[in-house]
């Protein structure tokens, strides 16, 4: 191998291992993270079941697999859309590089639950989604961007009637609020009932469709209602609140990847 043709091959692999790094830096904080790993899984199961001699189960797999040639575009339509848009936008390799921020979840925790009962108390409507492993990126590209630390006094200013962002979820994703006033899917469960408004079947949609958390404030009764994994608890009192999310949040603060906002409302 000439020098010349060595130089060619690193440059070959160092593209190619850059590109797959922007694509990572795409679809992260997006649902594609978890559509990845369950293909992953597939893949992996495909050799694994030929090598275990089960042959209707290796059958089945590789028919599976090929099908997914056809799925895969349709599935990952939004990120090959944003991947599309920020390349003729010259922008797909102008992102930065991870960053790392310290996520102070009990004070997240303390701060929601404070403006979810001063909401309930003055029966203001609200909805504020906190985002754990599935991302939130799509719904959030939707609203309008805040990116500032959670507090009690921010969230109750959101909620505010008649002001620009009180229509719409407001999400969270660690010990930030990300977006506000951002369009959410609506549930298709018959759980709801008639007398539930949009915005307890919203946070229903999402805790269908992702891992995450919604807590809703009734504008009617002021009830605060929770819905994690497509059920819906009602008429929790501060107390409750807290310890719902205390269980089904990390007990302590952890390191997570930089923010996402940046790079979904830009897209």
């Amino acid at each position: 191998m000439t020098p010349v043709s060595g130089l060619i091959s690193v440059v070959d692999v160092a593209i190619v291992s850059y590109g797959v790094y922007r694509l990572f830096l795409l679809i992260r904080g997006t649902r594609a993270v978890q559509l990845i790993k369950g293909i992953v899984l597939l893949l992996l199961a495909v050799p694994v079941s030929n090598w275990l001699r089960l042959s209707a189960t290796h059958m089945v797999l590789k028919d599976i697999q090929t099908m997914l040639i056809v799925a895969i575009p349709i599935v990952f339509q939004p990120e090959l859309r944003r991947a599309l848009e920020q390349l003729g936008q010259g922008r797909f390799f102008s992102e930065t590089l991870l960053n790392h921020e310290e996520v102070d979840l009990a004070h997240m925790i303390d701060e929601l639950a404070r403006a979810a009962d001063r909401l309930s108390r003055s029966r203001t409507g609200a909805l504020m989604v906190i985002e754990r492993q599935t991302g939130l990126a799509d719904y959030a590209a939707t609203g309008t961007p805040i990116d500032a630390v959670v507090t009690s006094a921010l969230l109750e200013n959101i909620f505010v009637p008649n002001t620009p962002l009180h229509d719409g979820a407001a999400i969270i994703r660690g010990d930030r609020v990300v977006a506000a006033a951002a369009f959410l899917p609506l549930t298709d469960s018959a759980q709801p009932g008639s007398e539930l408004g949009s915005r307890h079947r919203a946070a229903l949609g999402i805790s269908e469709q992702s891992d995450a958390i919604a807590v809703t404030v009734s504008e009617e009764t002021g009830w605060i209602s929770v819905a994690i994994e497509g059920r819906l608890y009602r008429r929790l009192e501060d107390r409750a609140l807290r310890e719902m999310l205390v269980r089904y949040l990390p007990a302590r603060p952890h390191v997570t990847l930089g923010r996402f906002w940046h790079r979904g409302a830009q897209s």
